[in-house]
């Protein structure tokens, strides 16, 4: 006799932990999170709050036992040191100026790789090379660039006669060489992250808007500031937000290039915190001058997410 569907023994209704999670959409979706909340607070909050406490501490180096509470005192030991307000300047410099230029080339070669053109991906692939490179190793090539005495900038300009007999640029060497240096890879090393965010926004614009444009007769200009700048700038303002907040906080290529030098002309503060904390071994001073970073990049982040949330086109 042939047995039918309905014939078959019922099978039992998994009732486990697994099922009840799958079907709860609360608890799932804290399940989900629980993984990045956990990366969040082990990476980024517990060592601002271990920069917190040790900023109010003696703590120092190799020091035993529980710090000394201090209060302000490393705070105020920062403001008084003359490299302080330097460093600070510097930072802005530093800041302000590799972004503008970032955001500049970074329009021009994201507007230029949307055209089609015969080998457009060696081009795609020598722009992202500065980026999927270790920074370290990219700093050390820049390093041998500007030396002093095998630069091939220097040898390459004396050779097509752009630099005459007695001119020999000390890169790294001269105060203004020095932090036009350091900008200059700042600038080469961002470049890349800022195109593709602004590649991803230009494509992300409806091609029926330029069609348009283009049978009302919209001119380069008009159409490039009055459709796509306004289009594309809440993703450039993303571009720039990330782009203030690495030029704001790394330290990699004045290290390897400068270590702050020539007389402090290149001294940012996040690299006197660390001279001061890890090398200097004054942790306690070391924490309160890269704390001196938060309230300026919290502000910086506010004011650019608020600008880019006016300038969403709904």
């Amino acid at each position: 006799m042939k047995q039918t569907a309905g014939d078959l023994p019922a099978r039992p209704v998994d009732t486990g932990f697994g099922r009840r999670l799958a079907d709860d959409e609360k608890w799932l979706g804290r399940v989900m999170l629980a993984p990045a909340i956990t990366y969040i607070v082990a990476l980024i909050g517990f060592p601002l709050l271990l920069a917190l406490f040790y900023s109010v501490s003696n703590v120092t180096v190799g020091s035993y036992g529980w710090p000394s509470f201090v209060g302000l005192a490393n705070f105020r030991n920062a403001i008084g040191n003359p490299a302080f307000p330097r460093a600070l300047w510097n930072t802005l410099v530093f800041a302000l100026v590799s972004q503008f230029f970032v955001m500049i080339l970074a329009t021009i070669l994201a507007i230029s790789l949307q055209r089609e053109f015969r080998g457009k991906w060696v081009v795609r692939l020598m722009i992202l090379l500065p980026w999927v490179a270790p920074i370290s190793l990219g700093s050390i090539g820049w390093l041998w660039m500007f030396d002093s005495v095998y630069s091939v900038i220097n040898w390459t300009g004396r050779a097509l006669g752009i630099f005459g007999k007695d001119t020999w640029p000390i890169w790294l060497g001269q105060p203004t060489l020095a932090m036009g240096s350091v900008i200059t890879v700042h600038v080469w090393r961002l470049l890349p992250l800022a195109t593709v965010i602004l590649l991803g926004g230009l494509s992300g614009i409806p091609k029926d808007i330029h069609d348009a444009a283009q049978v009302d007769g919209a001119g380069v200009l008009r159409h490039h500031f009055q459709i796509t700048v306004p289009l594309v700038r809440p993703i450039a303002l993303v571009a720039l937000l990330f782009g203030t907040v690495y030029a704001f906080t790394d330290m990699i290529v004045i290290y390897v290039l400068t270590r702050g030098g020539p007389y402090e002309t290149t001294q940012v503060l996040s690299t006197l915190a660390f001279f001061t904390g890890i090398d200097g071994g004054d942790l306690g001073g070391g924490a309160a001058i890269a704390l001196f970073l938060f309230p300026v990049l919290a502000a910086c982040a506010v004011l650019i997410l608020r600008f880019a949330r006016q300038a969403e086109v709904t």
